[in-house]
């Protein structure tokens, strides 16, 4: 029942992704914004949970303090109970190479990508909370709940009480680089989503169990192309440097979106582009 359950999602995830019109990248070729995702299950009492608390601050919440927020009116419910549903959604050839042939501003497409396709990234939470509720299965999507906010205290601030890159971790679909991306299976220049729901799943494996593993600089202490791919030096070989990175993003480049664009959004990544873990991740010849 348990794998026929993570069958069942990671199938209507994947349905979703392919057919529906909002996975549209919004150009007038009329491309998709996304390829096909990855599917990942985390348990909710992973110990993982507890060790992001212990180092992130005692404001993020765990699966267990998600769920008891969004219904709290229901029984007593134990961490085991839950399960994080965690996905991740590849950019298109297209948009990888048009960013990697930056250097300074983000690519057209990939400012589309952040802006449209996050709004689809958005309806594909709506949509799996909403099947599993039709399922009898109470689900939430963190990022959209009320309760789910941005923090500029603690040693990794800025940061938020909710990390999907963090659950994709604990999921088994990645680990973080030198500039603090998600390396993937399907690389790092991708967007992550995740509902927690009541319902028993299998955890997906974990093929790691260093946070860097697929980063090359910490694995190998080669490669470090990031570094030179940022405009404004936040990426260096002490890590990212949050507070430099946010402040091009959302103020220099939101200008410069809103003036170019006609829309509102933040973007630059261009440490996700033209480095050896866009796509994949790297072998140690990548270096």
């Amino acid at each position: 029942m348990q794998n026929d359950r993570g069958d069942w999602i990671r199938a209507f995830i994947t349905d979703f992704v392919a057919a529906s019109k909002e996975n549209d990248l919004n150009t007038p070729t009329g491309e998709k914004a996304f390829d096909p995702p990855l599917v990942g299950f985390s348990i909710g009492s992973d110990p993982l949970y507890d060790e992001y608390v212990a180092h992130i601050g005692d404001f993020y919440l765990r699966p267990i303090d998600i769920f008891n927020r969004a219904f709290p009116e229901g029984a007593t419910v134990l961490p085991d109970a839950l399960t994080v549903i965690s996905w991740v959604l590849p950019s298109t050839p297209n948009t990888r190479n048009d960013q990697a042939a930056e250097t300074k501003l983000p690519a057209a497409r990939w400012v589309y990508l952040r802006h449209h396709g996050e709004r689809f990234n958005e309806a594909l939470r709506r949509h799996v909370v909403t099947k599993l509720s039709e399922a009898g299965i109470q689900a939430v999507a963190p990022v959209l709940a009320p309760f789910w906010s941005k923090s500029n205290q603690g040693p990794y601030a800025p940061c938020s009480n909710w990390s999907e890159r963090h659950a994709a971790y604990a999921a088994g679909l990645g680990t973080f680089g030198l500039c603090d991306g998600l390396i993937t299976p399907v690389g790092k220049a991708m967007r992550t989503g995740s509902v927690v729901a009541r319902v028993s799943i299998v955890p997906s494996p974990r093929p790691y169990a260093d946070r860097h593993a697929y980063c090359l600089f910490y694995s190998h202490g080669t490669c470090g192309r990031c570094m030179a791919r940022c405009p404004v030096q936040a990426i260096s070989k002490t890590g990212h440097d949050k507070t430099r990175c946010k402040q091009y993003t959302n103020v220099k480049m939101n200008a410069f979106i809103r003036d170019t664009y006609g829309i509102s959004t933040f973007a630059c990544g261009l440490c996700q582009a033209g480095v050896p873990c866009t796509d994949h991740i790297p072998d140690p010849d990548e270096g």
